[in-house]
């Protein structure tokens, strides 16, 4: 995504006073509340508030930490802003950024999941998803056509993406194996054929046009981002003592452990955004540990899409479901809070860890970072991946009837297939706003229901 903008004319002089704690933490509490539009319209957002307006970091300071983020596991949006904050005030300014950003989406999403628990019954709230699922099938292929266009940039790449897909789709192979394999034959491929695995995208080198910044290109790391091996490893054994201590806690409820082992595996294989991850957590969630149905996760992916802060905030109604179902407490609401703030600490927890002890290396090696052929395969297999998210959906959507044995059961539902493809159409050739279309197909579903 291209981040940059036409600079002024009267570019100023001279950097602005430097934001302190407190007004810098102001504005990532703003940021959580309007962070919607997904990491697209996130870091566009970030970029124009922080590089643009109040040019509290450089273009090539930004765009630098945008590169890291991008290579690493997890939601590239929240981990971007982890970073800078982290970059201005250190820990305290990395966690208050990560909390800020997602847990106006966590109240929220929890609060959502609780109603519909309760709810989601009724007629009318029955024909608001009616309309709703049809397009989450849209948003689904549409993600899947937006990261392939960039990402399969020649036969080689499609063909790890088909591979991706059949492997997924016919041979029902767990995500895991297919991000192994397809680093290894971007390992391999990048030796053999290194001109088939030059990453693409990148973004850019950024003009320095809007006038000096408070991290300035040629701004020295300040000292807590300053590398050392004997801090990484401090840094790391801290996280790691942090999560240990966590999976102590939930010794009692075997449930959240399980939620607290299962989202630390999801965090590490986010390659790719929120969309890659999806199927693995549909796997684990659904068929394995049957936390909540796949419909439930459609609906929740739905809304997922309509609220602030990132995708992955999924994990949160997938949390909260799944206490529920498996009565972790008593208490139904109890019980739902218990396992939404299970499944968001432990997904987010290794981004922190990615940003304060990795930081440090990035800032030392700032000019040289770049993808790897391995990355590069992997993106081009989580496009299959995420095309067999979107075939998954549209099954059940379409043939809400279906299954293994029967797959194509009747009836067909003719009604959910025009309302994805004109979801589809003014996703892609419109460029019409996720939430818009998402609201348009649930009143379309409503309608519908009423009329019945």
């Amino acid at each position: 995504m291209d981040t940059t903008k036409t600079p002024s004319t009267a570019a100023p002089t001279a950097a602005p006073p430097a934001p302190t704690f407190g007004e810098a933490a102001r504005y990532w509490f703003k940021l959580g509340f309007i962070s919607f539009g997904g990491p697209a319209g996130q870091i566009s957002m970030m970029h124009q508030e922080l590089v643009e307006r109040r040019r509290w970091i450089s273009e090539h300071r930004y765009l630098h930490a945008l590169n890291y983020c991008m290579l690493l596991p997890g939601p590239e949006a929240i981990q971007l802003a982890i970073y800078i904050s982290w970059l201005m005030h250190g820990i305290k300014g990395a966690v208050t950024a990560g909390v800020m950003f997602f847990m106006p989406a966590f109240i929220l999403l929890s609060l959502l999941a609780g109603v519909y628990l309760n709810y989601s019954e009724v007629p009318a709230v029955k024909g608001i998803f009616y309309g709703i699922k049809p397009a989450v099938v849209a948003v689904v292929l549409f993600a899947a056509w937006r990261i392939g266009s960039r990402a399969l940039k020649n036969g080689v790449l499609m063909a790890i993406a088909a591979l991706a897909f059949v492997g997924v789709f016919v041979f029902k192979i767990d995500f895991p194996w297919i991000v192994l394999a397809a680093a290894i034959l971007g390992a391999i491929g990048g030796k053999l054929m290194p001109d088939k695995f030059k990453a693409g995208g990148g973004h850019g080198a950024g003009g320095s046009g809007y006038g000096p910044a408070v991290i300035d290109d040629n701004t020295p790391p300040p000292a807590h981002a300053a590398f050392s091996m004997s801090k990484l490893v401090m840094t790391t054994a801290a996280f790691v003592g942090i999560w240990i201590v966590a999976m102590m806690a939930l010794r009692g409820a075997p449930v959240l452990s399980d939620m607290g082992e299962f989202f630390t595996g999801a965090a590490f294989l986010t390659i790719g955004g929120a969309y890659a991850v999806l199927p693995y957590v549909y796997q684990g969630a659904v068929e394995h540990f049957g936390w909540l149905t796949g419909p439930q996760m459609m609906d929740g992916l739905a809304l997922g899409e309509t609220t602030p802060g990132p995708l992955i905030m999924i994990v949160t109604w997938v949390g909260y479901l799944g206490g529920v179902a498996k009565a972790v407490f008593g208490n139904q609401i109890a019980a739902g809070l218990a396992g939404a703030a299970a499944a968001t600490f432990f997904t987010f927890l290794p981004s922190f860890l990615f940003i304060i002890a990795g930081g440090p290396m990035v800032e030392a090696t700032r000019g040289e970072l770049k993808f790897t052929a391995p990355l590069t395969a992997i993106t081009a297999a989580v496009v299959g991946v995420i095309i067999n998210l979107a075939t998954f959906f549209a099954w059940h959507t379409f043939w809400p009837k279906a299954t293994d044995a029967v797959p194509f059961a009747a009836p067909l539902e003719i009604a959910p297939v025009l309302i994805a493809a004109g979801a589809f159409i003014a996703l892609w050739k419109y460029k019409a706003d996720i939430m818009k279309v998402i609201g348009i197909c649930a009143v379309i579903g409503l309608t519908l229901s009423l009329l019945r």
